[in-house]
């Protein structure tokens, strides 16, 4: 595992923008990440935009339907589940229109099944999570309906190279035994780690060809776990980043997974000085103790996390900073 579908000093976003406008948000990541550009999602246009309803959009017979409390498996496809594919199905058309000639990476996302099965409510309103036979259904139905979702990105963008992210924020909360039940009084018993890893294998397996990542923006990432299940890039937000980690970290690059490194704020604040936004990543991969010239190729700069509470104005300089400091780290190791 030595080559990476992008370029060194490379840059790219996590998922999640602001506003409702599917073509402009394009425009501005392919005007300021071109070398590694992505789909990005849009919440603020409401249920199914968001990033639980947009992949429970994606599962093959296993229709949603929104709640108060949230998603929730409904009996049959209804307005939820339309409103869900057909937000997907614009983009995907701003997407062709904007990026259809487009030959080099490209990445897209999508919740993976444990933040799923954390998420989405039974008909009883106890999470899937709790029910082992659920998240079963719920694992190879996401599968199923990843793989007719890269295959639908590959029909519209055919040159390019695909890089799929499974968003798992919820993992090491699944892990630990801390998703709290319907009530809110108790938790759901913990995953035991071959299950976990097992379910991400099915999904990333039955992707096809692709480049798989996972994205984990909180504490406590489980490095051993995902690289077993087969990410060959593994996305964290830099500043949750304990040294405890070091020896995972390093036996993840040792192994010749990428590491997607959010080091740029996602929120509204005042950008530090671009040697300061590097620095944090030079410093990691000095501690690690891997040679300079190999951080270029092998880590991507990206924000700390998804982008979706910022401003316009914010994201074209948060995206604009990843890219100089990606370029800068590996310029200052030539």
């Amino acid at each position: 595992m030595t080559g990476y579908p992008w370029g060194p000093g490379t840059a790219t976003g996590v998922g999640s923008y602001p506003g409702t406008d599917a073509a402009e948000a394009l425009r501005i990541v392919l005007g300021e990440l071109p070398e590694l550009p992505h789909l990005p999602e849009l919440p603020a246009r409401g249920p199914g935009a968001d990033m639980i309803g947009r992949s429970a959009g994606l599962l093959v017979e296993l229709p949603v339907r929104v709640e108060p409390s949230g998603w929730r498996f409904a009996d049959r496809p209804g307005r939820d589940t339309r409103r869900a594919l057909d937000w997907m199905a614009r983009d995907l058309d701003a997407l062709e229109e904007q990026a259809g000639g487009h030959d080099g990476p490209l990445k897209i996302q999508v919740a993976g099944p444990w933040t799923l099965a954390a998420s989405i409510e039974m008909p009883n309103g106890e999470r899937a999570l709790k029910d082992p036979g659920a998240v079963r259904d719920l694992t190879a139905s996401l599968a199923e309906g990843v793989a007719r979702h890269v295959a639908e990105v590959k029909r519209r963008l055919p040159a390019a190279t695909l890089l799929l992210q499974l968003d798992e924020p919820s993992l090491p909360a699944v892990l630990a035994g801390a998703v709290p039940t319907a009530s809110g009084f108790s938790r759901l018993r913990p995953v035991e780690a071959p299950i976990a890893e097992e379910g991400l294998r099915q999904v990333i397996g039955k992707a096809g060809e692709v480049f798989p990542l996972v994205h984990c923006c909180a504490r406590r990432v489980p490095y051993a776990l995902l690289r077993g299940a087969g990410a060959r890039g593994i996305s964290v937000d830099l500043a949750l980043v304990p040294e405890r980690d070091d020896d995972a970290v390093g036996e993840a690059i040792d192994a010749g997974v990428a590491l997607f490194l959010g080091a740029v704020p996602a929120t509204d604040a005042a950008l530090p000085p671009l040697a300061a936004t590097a620095a944090p990543v030079r410093e990691l991969w000095r501690r690690l103790g891997f040679p300079a010239a190999q951080l270029g190729r092998q880590v991507v700069v990206t924000p700390a996390c998804g982008l979706a509470g910022a401003s316009p104005r914010h994201v074209r300089a948060a995206l604009g900073r990843s890219r100089e400091a990606a370029r800068m780290l590996y310029e200052a190791a030539e």
